[in-house]
C-alpha cells in the first residue's frame, strides 16, 4: 500500500503554501504580479478553511474533551481572516490599504499557523491511530484540489469516505 500524507502533513503544506504566496507579494514588483498573487493567496485559504472545516473540525469535535472550545476558536480565527480577504478583494496593488490590509492578513494566518502546529496538531497525533489521519489527509487533499484537476497519485481515487461525524477510527 502506497504512504499517503495524513492530515497534519497535508495541512502543515498547506501552511508552507501561503507562506511562500505572502513572500511572494510583500517582494514582487510590479503590482500586477502582487495583485494575482493576492489573488492566490484567496484562493488557498478558501481551499485550507473549506478543507478544515468539513473535515478536521469535525474530527476535532469528536476525538478532543475539549473539542467544541478548540473548533469554535479555529473557525473565529477563519472569520476574521474572510474579513480581511472581502475588505482586500478588489484593492489594487498599488493602493493604500493593499499593504496594510496584506501584512493583518499575514498576522492572522501566522498566528492561527502557529497555534494549530504547535498545539492542535500534537493533540491531534497523541488522539487518532495513524489510519484515521491519512484518511482525513486523503479527504483534506480532495477537498483541496479544484473540480476539474486531474487527481493523480495515492489517495487519488473515488473511495467512498464514512460520513462525518461517524468515523471509525480503530
Amino acid at each position: 500500500m502506497a504512504h499517503t500524507a495524513d492530515v497534519i502533513t497535508e495541512l502543515t503544506a498547506h501552511h508552507r503554501e501561503m507562506d511562500e504566496t505572502f513572500d511572494i507579494i510583500e517582494r514582487a514588483v510590479p503590482a500586477a504580479e502582487r495583485q494575482t498573487a493576492a489573488e492566490r493567496l484567496t484562493v488557498e485559504l478558501v481551499r485550507h478553511t473549506v478543507a478544515a472545516e468539513e473535515h478536521l473540525f469535525p474530527t476535532v469535535r469528536e476525538v478532543l474533551p475539549d473539542g467544541d472550545l478548540i473548533a469554535d476558536r479555529e473557525i473565529a480565527d477563519h472569520a476574521r481572516m474572510e474579513k480581511i480577504l472581502r475588505d482586500l478583494d478588489g484593492l489594487d496593488a498599488d493602493g493604500p490599504d493593499f499593504d496594510r490590509l496584506v501584512a493583518a492578513l499575514r498576522a492572522e494566518v501566522t498566528a492561527h499557523v502557529w497555534d494549530e502546529e504547535e498545539n492542535l496538531f500534537p493533540r491531534l497525533r497523541e488522539s487518532l491511530p495513524q489510519e484515521a489521519l491519512t484518511r482525513l489527509g486523503e479527504d483534506v487533499r480532495r477537498t483541496k484540489t479544484p473540480p476539474g484537476t486531474p487527481r493523480t497519485g495515492p489517495g487519488s481515487g473515488d473511495r467512498p469516505r464514512p460520513p462525518y461525524p461517524h468515523h471509525h477510527w480503530a
